[in-house]
């Protein structure tokens, strides 16, 4: 169905481009990248990660014995928190630069991974910031190799070339994209992530989810972004339920690492829209809200938004979670509602204003939608013109559930 959306006149870049040891057991592969690195010349890397996920998951056990067994030194920075910083990328720049780290290693989910790879530019630009960075203020063509261990089934970063980071004194969140951050190397072993609780598992196959639905209707949407974005649904569809009644069940896990692959592949292809640019103002004024959760509110009232554009495309990938659209432009409140509805029925129920939101701040938060560094090339590539009328919409329509 989703072939009526497509225009066979638009030429489309594929990208698939970090080897990724995928699979229970990968972990055991950091030996082999530490010789690899070794081999190199790099004889010193700095760490990234955040307080103790990266201990209590057993990662750190291997990495830590392939480092001293090919005689490269290390210094950890260990202080990552959700929706991470510029100032913490500062701080662990100068501590890489200090050490004479050559390397970048992030353990962790996607703030550990953004971080690493900003730190990495940074490493290479000795004269500028993160601030600097993340304001667009330069862009650049080179970053120090990056390892990436992923402890999360949701973010995609181990896979392509973004990254995110919070300016907090601006309630600016942007994002970056450069070919110089795609992970050398990856790791995706669902060992790792057993020890995910039930809300972090929910939230980051969300945001899997979310990185498919956008990448799949944006207005570059290839048909590699739309087939990634079709497998993506189906074994979130069926696997995340298992997994949220099964926390340490390895092989659920395991489908679910490979649909955020297949959406962090997705949206390197395809790219993002609505969701995630209207989502980082969110969590930018509440850096504690995660950022799964945030999308998930959005979610329904961007279907609704988009619907009659993409209207085939996205009865044909939402099938598995929004079965029995027909793919016409006047299901959009259905699409909607289904779209709420499975969200609800793997427990995630949660609207604006039961986060604290109310309309009082929607004026702030469309303003930052087009005020933010990088957030106005998202909205350019919705699948319809993002006025902000609009964007206010979305907001406003999220406050509270349709059903």
């Amino acid at each position: 169905m989703w072939e009526k959306d497509m225009n066979i006149n638009q030429i489309q870049e594929i990208r698939v481009k970090t080897n990724v040891f995928f699979g229970a057991g990968a972990i055991t592969k950091i030996e082999d990248i530490a010789k690899e690195l070794k081999g190199k010349g790099i004889d010193k890397v700095i760490v990234i990660s955040g307080k103790g996920a990266y201990k209590i998951t057993g990662a750190w056990d291997y990495v830590e014995k392939a480092l001293n067994n090919n005689g490269i030194g290390y210094i950890n920075y260990a202080k990552v928190t959700p929706n991470p910083t510029t100032a913490a990328i500062d701080e662990a720049a100068a501590m890489a630069k200090e050490f004479g780290a050559k390397a970048v290693i992030a353990i962790g989910g996607g703030s550990p991974i953004d971080t690493g790879k900003s730190v990495a530019i940074l490493m290479e630009y000795p004269d500028k910031n993160a601030e600097e960075l993340y304001e667009l203020k330069f862009a650049p063509e080179k970053a120090a190799p990056i390892v990436a261990i992923n402890l999360t089934h949701g973010t995609g970063t181990e896979v392509n070339r973004f990254a995110v980071a919070t300016l907090l004194e601006k309630n600016f969140k942007p994002a970056i994209a450069y070919d110089c951050i795609y992970p050398s190397y990856s790791i995706d072993d669902p060992q790792l992530m057993t020890k995910l609780s039930k809300n972090q598992t929910l939230y980051t196959s969300i945001d899997a989810v979310n990185h498919v639905i956008e990448a799949a209707t944006s207005k570059v949407a290839s048909p590699f972004a739309i087939t990634l974005a079709k497998e993506t649904i189906r074994l979130v569809a069926k696997y995340l339920p298992k997994a949220a009644a099964d926390l340490e069940n390895p092989e659920w896990r395991y489908y679910l690492l490979y649909a955020s692959l297949l959406g962090g592949t997705g949206f390197d292809n395809g790219l993002l829209h609505y969701t995630h640019a209207l989502e980082h103002p969110l969590s930018a004024i509440k850096p504690e809200l995660s950022h799964g959760l945030g999308l998930a509110m959005l979610l329904p009232a961007v279907i609704k938004a988009i619907y009659p554009q993409k209207a085939a495309t996205l009865a044909d990938i939402l099938e598995p979670i929004a079965p029995g659209l027909n793919g016409t432009p006047d299901e959009a409140e259905k699409a909607a509602k289904l779209v709420e509805n499975w969200l609800c029925d793997v427990g995630v129920t949660q609207k604006l204003k039961d986060d604290g939101f109310s309309e009082a701040d929607v004026d702030k938060l469309v303003d930052l939608c087009f005020t933010t560094p990088s957030l106005d090339g998202l909205l350019s590539i919705a699948p319809n013109e993002a006025t902000k009328q609009r964007v206010r919409q979305i907001y406003e329509e999220s406050m509270k559930p349709y059903n």
